[in-house]
């Protein structure tokens, strides 16, 4: 399993990696709205402008908007802020030099900075966004010196070249509706983000609360095995006692109680193996038929079901005993025999690399709340039962450790299905191994 740090690298470059793609829509944007100002101002305004040292620049856009959306393709892991920095520093450099060659500060596009400042406060680190505002400064206060004067015409009667109004008013209509469109994406970006965060941290919060049940049952195993090898020392004394054994009634009682006793101590067993405390009974080679008929025989030994459906997988290959996978499966099978007493069926198949356990009962049903929220250990229709419920959310968890998953689903008319999902290569004893 990933931890926490590595899952919140993997979602920060998620979301970094959906901006550049923003960013790299942008300049294409830029590209088509250059190729349509220049060519409106040249042609139809009459206004004579550099056009080829223009249209290098644009091609140099093009080319490196080309190059940005391969790297971008064949490094989708790689893309990190100072990425999405790099990039939009080169979209100021862009910007600067046909401002430079269109006059400069009198421009009425060189608006269009804010837009690179908004969009670097929103995308990039405090630091970095503070070097695009100081560039974009820098920029502005030398094209307000140095520039290619752009004769604009005569001025209106308020002072102020028709021409430029026109494009004041061009420019803020465009950096206005780049900004809600860009934005909205990108905020719908940062909130797809804060959802992957925000399902994190409740995953992690029930590992958590696994972890803390484990140490729980472990420390209690612990402290019952002392008390119970007591009992089962007096109980064997017991038994050997004159006065008892001339009583068949009471030496039946005292070997029941012997082999209850024995049950209680297999169980606290079984919990320390689960959590790795014993290394004596460690896991040995079998076969997926031979540990699955075993894990039915044990669990059909405690309960008592009309009707038990089970079918075993075409294939069979070697695995190692495991704990967990016996008390998942068992997990669900009681929560199958609680639901529907008279039919339950196991059936086993492997499909395309993964193992697929799938139970199904004819009772009720699962309620929506439980299929809504599947997992959360504070769902549960048990609420007769006190301490119960937390059988799905086991199930989960053990599936989700081995790098499965779960579907739980109703079956109409009557009844439900839970379908767990393991890959073979987390089960099954690799040749030679």
């Amino acid at each position: 399993m990933n931890s926490p740090s590595e899952s919140l690298f993997r979602v920060e470059r998620t979301t970094e990696r959906q901006n550049m793609q923003l960013l790299i829509q942008l300049r294409w944007f830029a590209v088509v709205g250059q190729v349509i100002t220049i060519s409106l101002v040249h042609y139809g305004f009459g206004i004579t402008l550099p056009l080829p040292a223009m249209a290098l620049v644009l091609m140099a856009s093009v080319f490196t908007n080309l190059g940005y959306i391969y790297w971008y393709r064949s490094h989708r892991r790689q893309i990190s802020a100072r990425n999405l920095f790099l990039a939009l520093l080169a979209d100021v450099l862009a910007l600067a030099i046909q401002l430079y060659l269109s006059g400069g500060a009198s421009n009425p596009f060189i608006y269009l900075f804010l837009l690179q400042g908004i969009l670097g406060a929103v995308l990039l680190r405090p630091v970095h966004a503070w070097i695009i505002v100081a560039s974009t400064s820098l920029c502005t206060l030398v094209l307000a010196i140095v520039h290619w004067p752009l004769p604009i015409g005569a001025a209106g009667p308020d002072g102020l070249p028709g021409l430029y109004v026109s494009g004041i008013l061009i420019s803020f209509g465009l950096t206005t509706v780049l900004l809600v469109v860009f934005l909205r994406r990108i905020v719908s970006n940062l909130r797809r983000r804060d959802a992957r965060l925000a399902n994190m941290r409740q995953r992690a919060s029930e590992e958590e609360h696994i972890v803390r049940m484990g140490l729980l049952a472990t420390g209690a195993a612990h402290e019952l095995g002392t008390p119970l090898s007591t009992m089962s020392v007096i109980l064997g004394d017991w038994q050997r006692m004159p006065a008892i054994t001339q009583d068949p009634d009471l030496l039946a009682d005292l070997q029941e109680m012997q082999q209850q006793l024995l049950r209680c101590k297999s169980i606290v067993s079984s919990v320390l193996m689960s959590a790795g405390e014993t290394r004596a009974d460690a896991p040995q080679a079998t076969t997926l038929r031979a540990f699955m008929d075993g894990v039915v025989a044990h669990w059909q030994s405690r309960h008592a079901v009309e009707h038990f459906d089970y079918v075993q997988a075409d294939e069979d290959f070697p695995i190692l005993s495991d704990t967990a996978l016996q008390q998942m499966v068992c997990n669900v099978l009681d929560n199958a025999a609680e639901a529907s007493p008279r039919h339950v069926a196991l059936h086993l198949a492997v499909r395309t690399g993964m193992l697929c356990i799938t139970v199904r009962d004819k009772g009720p049903g699962f309620a929506p709340a439980v299929l809504e929220q599947l997992g959360q250990r504070h769902i549960s229709t048990k609420t007769e039962r006190p301490g119960r419920g937390l059988g799905l959310f086991l199930v989960l968890n053990v599936a989700r450790s081995l790098g499965g998953r779960v579907q739980v689903k109703n079956t109409p008319p009557r009844g439900s299905e839970v379908e767990i999902r393991l890959p073979l290569s987390s089960i099954a004893i690799e040749p030679g191994a």
